[in-house]
């Protein structure tokens, strides 16, 4: 069973979810800007990498969009996180027949697996899961 949250992609994610949280009522409960990554650039260290926001009682990430640029239809992406590393890879499969995989499924700086996917359909997805302990 995987859990749903939407991932929005912005000019100004900061911007962005203050005017949502004076808009509905909540707060930035976490963010990373690209500076706090090893071998940041100087040029990229105050964009926003990861935000989670609560606004409206609703939890939803968001992030600067530094490796493209925004156009209508690339700014929302559909994220799914999984409980178990084989439920994600069989929906990360399944989602990238016909599309394109603009992100493999591996393990992630920040400790999950993650993978991003375009559909064949033009939707975004991000799947993510802990990874399962292997014990030798």
């Amino acid at each position: 069973m995987a859990k749903y949250t939407t991932f929005i992609k912005s000019e100004d994610a900061k911007a962005q979810a203050e005017f949502y949280m004076q808009a509905l009522g909540g707060e930035i409960q976490s963010m990373m800007t690209h500076g706090q990554l090893p071998d940041a650039s100087e040029e990229l260290k105050d964009k926003v990498l990861h935000l989670c926001v609560l606004a409206g009682g609703v939890n939803f990430f968001m992030s600067d969009s530094v490796f493209e640029p925004l156009v209508k239809g690339n700014n929302v992406h559909l994220a799914l996180d999984f409980e178990t590393e084989a439920e994600a890879r069989q929906a990360f499969e399944n989602l990238a027949a016909g599309g394109h995989i603009a992100h493999p499924f591996e393990p992630a700086f920040w400790g999950s697996l993650f993978g991003e996917i375009e559909d064949k359909f033009g939707i975004k997805w991000m799947i993510t899961a802990a990874p399962e302990v292997r014990q030798g």
